[in-house]
């Protein structure tokens, strides 16, 4: 948690291996991410890690189905190494409340639903870690109860670990564990 410019995307996106830090180093699940091609980085990425981006991410052009059917498609090694059971799309968007919303397009969506599509997505690949950039953001507060509901449900009954990014002290009250960083430095 922190104010907006605190690094809090940036240390997101480290933690991710989606940007390589300048110093210092980073291990996800005893495999450490600085020192790796960027191929064995995207496959430790691939294996463990599922985005949920603060501007969705999703494309204008697909259905709901189809913007979390294509994390499917998009995400595979053509060895088959790597490779695992994935999650049901539909079954993902009943868990987010969209099972019968999965034939509309982004904007045939509120921006809550496309919050909630761009969850489903990052779940597909049943990842141990979700990292989640302001996934409440710029919800409403019904809204930002039913996304915080989800990965609460989330952690508790599949034992993800959720790491999310905000600014709102009441987003982070709903969390486990809460680390302020300010100028790009953690609080203690």
């Amino acid at each position: 948690m922190g104010p907006s410019g605190s690094g809090k995307s940036t240390l997101l996106y480290l933690l991710g291996g989606l940007t390589h830090p300048t110093e210092g180093r980073i291990w996800l699940d005893g495999a450490e991410l600085t020192g790796r091609s960027d191929s064995e980085v995207t496959r430790l990425r691939y294996e463990k890690i599922g985005f949920v981006f603060q501007r969705f991410n999703l494309l204008p052009t697909l259905t709901a189905l189809e913007n979390v059917s294509i994390a499917m498609k998009l995400t595979l090694f053509p060895n088959g190494n790597g490779k695992r059971e994935m999650a049901s799309p539909v079954e993902l968007l009943e868990l987010v409340g969209l099972g019968e919303k999965t034939d509309h397009r982004p904007s045939e969506l509120s921006i809550g639903e496309q919050q909630r599509v761009a969850i489903a997505r990052a779940l597909v690949r049943r990842p141990a870690i979700l990292l989640a950039d302001e996934p409440t953001g710029s919800l409403d507060r019904a809204n930002t109860e039913k996304v915080l509901d989800i990965l609460c449900r989330l952690h508790a009954e599949q034992g993800q670990t959720i790491i999310m990014v905000t600014h709102d002290p009441e987003v982070a009250r709903r969390g486990n564990r809460t680390l302020h960083l300010i100028d790009g430095v953690i609080q203690q």
